[in-house]
Formats: structure tokens, sequence, C-alpha cells
């Protein structure tokens, strides 16, 4: 089991800059990869970055590419999620998950199987 717990959300003026962390405790921490997610109002979660288990490979959602940036410090066990130039459109609850090396499927796809935080609020103001 993996517990995540993020935190860093808030309410922020647009242009503004956020950095958000995911704390994980149960497991070794570099056992997996992470992602982040979020989900506006109304609208269905979607995938916002991903970074593999050894920070080797990144991976983001092209309405993301050049504002935010994800990394993790697996001595600490937290991912992080910098978010710059932040927009009224990046309000929304995100959530970050934790995929087991070597799970089935590709490495960035996370699914309901994996592990998942209960979220942190960003809302941004025009």
């Amino acid at each position: 089991q993996v517990q995540l717990v993020e935190s860093g959300g808030g309410l922020v003026q647009a242009g503004g800059s956020l950095r958000l962390a995911c704390a994980a405790s149960g497991r070794t921490f570099n056992f997996y990869h992470v992602g982040w997610f979020r989900q506006a109002p109304g609208k269905e979660r979607e995938f916002v970055a991903a970074i593999n288990w050894s920070s080797s490979t990144t991976y983001y959602a092209d309405s993301v590419k050049g504002r935010f940036t994800i990394s993790r410090e697996n001595a600490k066990n937290t991912g992080y999620l910098q978010i710059n130039r932040l927009k009224p459109d990046d309000t929304a609850v995100y959530y970050c998950a934790a995929r087991r090396v070597g799970a089935s499927g590709s490495w960035f796809q996370f699914t309901s199987s994996d592990y998942w935080g209960q979220g942190t609020q960003v809302t941004v103001s025009a």
C-alpha cells in the first residue's frame, strides 16, 4: 500500500505560480512512477504529467507543456508539480497517483488500480 497526500494548492491570481507536492508513505517511493491529474468542475479527470521512477523520463499533456514541470525527490518520498503562468482554466482539483514499476501497461497510463491521493484545490482568479 502507498498513501499519497497532496498539498500546495490554493487561490492565486492569473499569471502566478504554485508548487504542488505529493508526499508518499507506506512503500519505497522509487518503486513507483508518479503522475499528476486534474479535474475541473463539471469535467472528467484529465492527465497532466508523469515522471518515471528514476526521473529519467517525463511526459506532459500538450495543454500544459512549457508551463508545468514535474519532478520528484525519492530521498524525500515526494513528487512535485510546478505550475507557472497560471490561467483561470487551470482551476481544478489536482491529484497525484503512483503506479508500481513493472505494472502491466505503459508506465504513464495510470488506472484506478494504481494509488491515488485525495487531491488539492487550485483556484485561479482572473
